[in-house]
C-alpha cells in the first residue's frame, strides 16, 4: 500500500487511540498515587463503602487542588469492594473473576482489582497480542466471536489478551496463545518482540462513564506450515490467512479493532 492510500485511514485510527475523555474527570487515587479516574459524579452513584470495621473505603478528597475520590486502607480489598458495588449498581462492565495489577505512574503495584471495574474506573491495563505468519508471509487473523463482550465479530491479530495480576508478559502470551489458538509457544518459529503501543479512548463501560488506558506488547513469530490454529475457550468465531495484499485494505475499510488495525499496519511496515 503507498503512502497517499494509506496516510488518511491510518492518521484516523492513531486519532481515536488517543481520545480525550467525553466528559471531565476526577483522579482516583489509592496511597497518595493516581491509579484511575471517574466521570464527575459517577461515584455517587454508589453507596458509602465501609470496611467490617466500619472505617470508610471511599473518601472525596482533593488532588493538585480539583476534587478527586481516594480508596481508604488495603489497595485491593477497597478497590474489590469498589468493583462489587458498581456490579450491584448496574455500573461495571463484564465480570471476569479475573483479578488485573493496579500500578502508579511508576509501574509500581499497589494492588489488584476486578477487570470489570478497570474501564470505569479508568485504570491502565496491559494486554499481549501476537502476529502470526505464515511461512510464505501470509497472515493469521481471528475473528472474534459474536459474544464476545468488547468487539464483536470484529476481526483481531491472531492471539490478543489481558495480562493478569498472577501472569508476567510471557505467561500471558503462552496462555492466550494456547486458549485462543491451540499453539504453543515453543511450537512457533522466531518468536520476537514486536513492539508497544497505548490506547486511551473513551469506553462503553459504566453506561458509557468509562475509559480506557490500556499498553499493549506485541509479538511476531512464524506459525509451521504443518500447524493451523484452533480455538481452545470458544472467544473465536473463526480463523483466517490472508495475503499480505489483502489484509491491507481490510485494515483500512474497518474490519479489524482498532488495537488489531494499529499493530498489523506497524507489523506490515505501514509508516
Amino acid at each position: 500500500m503507498g503512502s497517499a492510500s494509506h496516510a488518511g485511514w491510518l492518521a484516523a485510527l492513531r486519532e481515536r487511540a488517543a481520545a480525550a475523555p467525553l466528559r471531565a474527570r476526577w483522579p482516583l487515587l489509592a496511597g497518595g498515587a493516581v491509579i484511575g479516574s471517574v466521570e464527575a459524579g459517577f461515584l455517587d452513584q454508589i453507596g458509602r463503602m465501609s470496611a467490617p470495621s466500619g472505617h470508610c473505603l471511599l473518601l472525596k478528597t482533593e488532588h493538585s487542588g480539583s476534587p478527586a475520590w481516594t480508596v481508604q486502607g488495603d489497595v485491593t480489598a477497597a478497590l474489590n469492594a469498589l468493583a462489587h458495588a458498581l456490579r450491584d449498581a448496574g455500573l461495571a462492565g463484564a465480570w471476569r473473576d479475573e483479578q488485573l495489577a493496579v500500578t502508579d505512574d511508576c509501574g509500581r503495584r499497589l494492588g489488584t482489582v476486578e477487570r470489570a471495574a478497570v474501564r470505569p474506573l479508568g485504570i491502565a491495563t496491559h494486554a499481549v497480542h501476537l502476529v502470526g505468519h505464515s511461512p510464505d508471509g501470509s497472515v493469521w487473523v481471528q475473528q472474534r466471536a459474536w459474544d464476545k463482550a468488547n468487539d464483536p465479530g470484529l476481526w483481531d491479530t491472531l492471539v490478543g489478551g489481558m495480562v493478569p495480576a498472577a501472569d508476567g508478559l510471557a505467561e500471558a502470551l503462552a496462555r492466550e496463545t494456547w486458549e485462543e489458538a491451540g499453539l504453543v509457544v515453543d511450537d512457533l518459529h522466531g518468536l520476537a518482540h514486536g513492539g508497544q503501543l497505548t490506547i486511551r479512548r473513551p469506553s462503553a463501560d459504566g453506561n458509557g462513564a468509562g475509559y480506557m488506558v490500556e499498553r499493549i506488547d506485541w509479538f511476531h513469530a512464524t506459525v509451521p506450515a504443518h500447524l493451523a490454529p484452533v480455538n481452545q475457550d470458544g472467544e473465536v468465531a473463526q480463523f483466517a490467512l490472508l495475503e499480505r495484499e489483502v489484509l491491507g485494505p481490510q485494515l483500512a475499510q474497518g474490519a479489524f479493532t482498532l488495537e488489531a488495525a494499529l499493530i498489523l499496519a506497524d507489523a506490515l511496515g505501514v509508516a
